[in-house]
């Protein structure tokens, strides 16, 4: 390659992130001790802080047992809250609009349950026909549920012939010609196999416009680029936050439910204990009286323990910013792509993620011609200490995450796919 690891020593002294706040694993081949860790879409590293905080919070359980809830340093019963102003702020929504809670598809599941509700003509759900699986599976459950075919309820959108993306404009004419027969639009903000960041405003929009209902799977967009989900008029979203969100495997997910839907009481939903306004939760009545705000999506009373790591990681962009992350994010991304540039002429590699930088998040997607995406990334892995991650039969997604990721990351990984592809061929 043309560049040097000594440009990219220079590029991370002139533009340092955060790395120093997490623990990166120890490189299991090459080189160097630490891995180059560009596998934060699939899972975060953990933030130093996080253990600490943790055990705060079980030596509150040891030390006052069932009172923690009002007399913990972070009381239980409230602990929730301490996470949604963080949580608002990340996905740019009113913090009557979010909250934490559950695992991403319970989550889309409850949702839909207020939102998906088919009538007559106007019945089909629309997703991406590279969705994770998980919203295929869930879409085409909650069409079973209601009696309908899966097969024709559920319409997978598709890029152009020869192309790996979808087009906005492909999108909005989809649903400017069919939106009528459309009961639910839920996209992928950010694509997870590509990587490509859709037009959320745009395809919301022509949504609303067409009288569907416009909902987004934001698993790989929280944490990796800006969002204003109440200004953009989305009517409900869902994310997890074990992967740009740094909270652990498995780590609680969160929901945003824009405040024109609080109080309707039209839309049906499913309710628990923590469902009931907070003030008359303990008066124990056999009746929820919901409040008129997101909380009313609430089923159970919140995990302290799996709450702990969500409050520690959003304290972290609460104080960094998604703006400051998002400008380090376009320049570390960018670097990886002109490195990519290099390692992909002549060798049978096809980056699959939109050149243009407001397209994509940090994601960038390398589609391997072998067809060997599990092989290659486990020898980058042991034989050169880069851990990124496989998508069959096909493509090696690379995250260089603007939190802790180096520009010395990106240089690595370059360098390893050359060799490693070299090496395979």
């Amino acid at each position: 390659m043309n560049a040097t690891e000594h440009e990219a020593h220079r590029l991370d002294a002139a533009d340092p992130g955060h790395r120093h706040l997490f623990h990166v694993p120890p490189a299991d081949g090459g080189r160097y001790p630490d891995s180059a860790y560009l596998a934060g879409n699939s899972l975060g590293l953990q933030p130093k802080a996080t253990r600490d905080e943790l055990l705060a919070d079980l030596d509150a359980w040891s030390r006052l047992g069932v009172e923690g809830h009002l007399e913990a340093d972070r009381p239980w019963l409230p602990y929730h809250a301490l996470l949604t102003g963080p949580a608002a702020r990340l996905v740019g929504a009113r913090p009557t609009e979010t909250v934490v809670m559950n695992s991403l598809t319970v989550n889309l599941h409850l949702l839909m349950v207020s939102f998906y509700r088919p009538v007559g003509e106007r019945s089909r759900i629309v997703i991406e026909d590279s969705a994770f699986p998980s919203d295929s599976y869930a879409v085409r459950s909650q069409a079973r549920f209601h009696g309908l075919d899966p097969d024709t309820t559920v319409v997978r959108l598709r890029p152009r012939d020869g192309e790996e993306n979808l087009r906005t404009e492909d999108v909005t004419a989809f649903l400017a010609a069919e939106g009528h027969t459309v009961a639910l639009v839920l996209l992928g903000g950010v694509n997870y196999l590509t990587g490509e960041l859709l037009d959320i405003p745009a395809i919301t929009a022509a949504g609303r416009a067409a009288g569907a209902v416009v909902g987004w799977d934001l698993a790989h967009a929280a944490g990796n680029v800006p969002l204003s989900l109440h200004d953009w008029d989305v009517d409900f979203a869902a994310w997890c936050s074990y992967k740009y969100l740094n909270s652990g495997p498995g780590a609680l997910a969160g929901i945003f439910v824009h405040e024109r839907h609080h109080g309707d009481a039209a839309l049906p939903r499913f309710e628990g204990w923590w469902s009931t306004a907070e003030a008359t939760r303990f008066e124990m009545t056999p009746v929820s009286r919901p409040p008129a705000t997101v909380e009313a999506w609430q089923i159970s009373n919140p995990p302290i323990f799996a709450m702990g790591p969500v409050r520690t990681s959003l304290e972290l962009f609460d104080s960094v910013g998604m703006t400051a992350l998002r400008e380090r994010s376009l320049r570390l991304t960018g670097y990886l792509q002109r490195l990519l540039d290099e390692v992909t002429a002549d060798r049978p590699l096809t980056v699959v993620t939109p050149r243009d930088p407001q397209r994509r998040g940090c994601q960038l997607s390398v589609r391997i011609g072998a067809g060997r995406a599990n092989e290659l990334t486990k020898r980058l892995r042991h034989e050169h200490g880069v851990i990124a991650d496989a998508r069959e039969p096909d493509v090696i997604r690379f995250a260089p995450v603007p939190l802790y990721s180096t520009y010395h990351d990106c240089w690595r990984v370059a360098d390893a796919l050359a060799a490693t592809v070299e090496a395979a061929s």
